[in-house]
Order: C-alpha cells, then structure tokens, then sequence
C-alpha cells in the first residue's frame, strides 16, 4: 500500500485514490519490485509460512526447511530481517539462544503466503500434469519405423 506523508510526523496508510499512486511495481526502478523479490523467493515464503506458528530458533528452521543450507538459511533471515517482516531476538544464555519470529508487518502477509505454499501443495499433480502434456507436445515425434544414425 502507498504511503504519503501528510506532515513532518505522519504517514498516511489509507488506501490512494487514483492521483495519489507513489509507486508501481510495473515501472522498471520501482522499490516494490525489490519487496516481489524477496517474497517471490521459494526459501522466504518457506520461512515466513513456517513461522506463522511461532518463533523459532535457527536450527528449528533448519531442521524444518529440508535441502535449506545454512549459508541460504543465513542470508534470507537477514534480508527479511532487513525488510521488517521478522524480528531476531537474542537471549543472554550459554550458549546464546537466538528466536526468530514474524513482526506485526510479516504477519500481514500470513493469508498470502500460506495460500501460496499450501496451493501448491494442494496443485502440484495438476502442475505435473500440465508440464508431461506440454513436454510430450513439444517433443519431435519419430515414426517407430525409422532408424535414426548418428555420427
């Protein structure tokens, strides 16, 4: 959503009326496709729906996420970190205990990505069907009579 700052103190999180658009992710510099990025990322979305059930440490989120590494793991907490949608908290203990968790902003993308995780879930053998009809479309049909010599 736009945000358009109304005074030196408060931004204005209504909805725009049409003269009022400040970005558009179609336009080529635009910031918000930065953000699309981010949450079109297949590890992020995997992140975030996972800790829609609560704060995690890092190694519950390892453990979680088959095939994540802890390199990608890693960069994808900080760039969401980075981004506002979750918060890393650091407890005092030996060793440290580190507990990521969603902010009020990444809990507003709860019902987005969830729906966007669990479709396909939900999809996949329609998916695997469409790409087998596409592949076999697609592949140059031999007739089952001729021999094909290769050099």
């Amino acid at each position: 959503m736009p945000r358009k700052k109304t005074d030196d103190t408060t931004l204005d999180t209504s909805p725009p009326s049409d003269g009022d658009m400040l970005y558009s992710v179609f336009e080529d510099l635009c910031p918000t496709r930065l953000v699309l990025d981010r949450l079109a990322d297949k590890w992020a979305v995997l992140i975030l729906d996972r800790l829609q059930q609560g704060p995690l440490r890092f190694n519950s989120l390892k453990r979680d996420i088959k095939r994540i590494t802890q390199k990608v793991l890693t960069q994808t907490l900080r760039k969401l970190e980075r981004d506002g949608l979750i918060a890393r908290q650091v407890f005092a203990t030996v060793p440290v205990t580190v507990e990521y968790s969603l902010t009020p902003l990444g809990e507003t993308l709860n019902e987005f990505i969830s729906g966007l995780a669990h479709w396909a879930e939900h999809n996949i053998e329609a998916v695997l069907a469409a790409q087998a009809a596409f592949d076999a479309a697609a592949a140059p049909s031999t007739p089952a009579n001729v021999t094909v010599h290769r050099l």
